[in-house]
């Protein structure tokens, strides 16, 4: 009797442990669940210009606010600089040759040498993404992309999983149409006055008449950008291989000079 006796106690014991567990599992799910996560917020510091402030938003763009999310902890954009202005519609930055040819490398994303060029997956519409239901309104924060199909119109997937580090901030409502075109994931929430400053600077005449003048006489840098996740972790974007346009063109033409 003595010995059935201890065996129910064990048994008495595991048994709340289990439940124990089980209850302590169970409220975890429930927390993750109905604990409402604030939206990671970015503080840009602008050269001479000034702070903004920009909410991101993962739950309609998730990939591109990991990839954006990843190189700001990397400093990458520290020190670059806004390169193209067009008046009445958007300030683009975020390119390391700081003219627009740069290309994204994986040692960008993580901190290391990696010199391998990639890319990643446009979330807006046009590129079968619905969860992204973003206007570009005024203030709104987008990835940058390169339109292969003014070159060739067959290069519509390459154009649409083109974006890398290159994003703008637009300063105007008159261009709501490009929404579903360009993956918006986040907006100005302190600072638009300082992004209406920048749009404003003076520049750069072309030489070419036909050449839209996007340059600012005067470099517009970047001091810094830092990021709160507020304890979330967004881990690291899923990445593509990026699209070699002139091995392409090679490969299609002959070895003929791309125009």
């Amino acid at each position: 009797m003595e010995q059935k006796t201890k065996w129910k106690i064990v048994t008495i014991i595991i048994l709340i442990i289990i439940l124990g567990v089980i209850g302590f599992l169970c409220y975890g799910y429930y927390k993750k669940q109905t604990v409402n996560i604030q939206n990671p917020i970015v503080t840009m510091e602008v050269e001479n210009f000034g702070t903004v402030k920009m909410e991101l938003y993962p739950d309609k763009a998730p990939n591109t606010v990991a990839n954006f999310i990843a190189l700001i902890n990397n400093k990458f954009y520290d020190g670059l600089k806004f390169h193209r202005v067009v008046k009445d519609f958007m300030i683009q930055g975020g390119d390391i040759n700081g003219d627009g040819t740069g290309s994204a490398t994986l040692g960008n994303l993580y901190g290391n040498d990696d010199e391998t060029k990639y890319t990643i997956k446009g979330e807006f519409v046009d590129n079968g993404f619905t969860q992204n239901d973003l206007n570009l309104t005024e203030g709104t924060l987008a990835m940058g992309r390169i339109d292969y199909t003014s070159y060739a119109p067959s290069l519509t997937e390459e154009s649409y999983n083109s974006g890398g580090t290159q994003f703008f901030i637009m300063t105007s409502n008159d261009y709501t149409s490009l929404s579903g075109h360009y993956a918006g994931f986040g907006k100005v929430i302190e600072g638009m006055d300082v992004v209406k400053k920048i749009a404003s600077v003076e520049l750069k005449k072309e030489e070419d008449s036909n050449t839209e003048a996007s340059t600012p006489k005067e470099d517009v840098k970047i001091k810094s950008i830092t990021v709160d996740t507020f304890g979330a972790n967004y881990g690291l974007p899923k990445t593509l291989e990026a699209f070699d346009y002139n091995e392409w063109f090679t490969k299609n033409y002959g070895g003929l000079t791309p125009q």
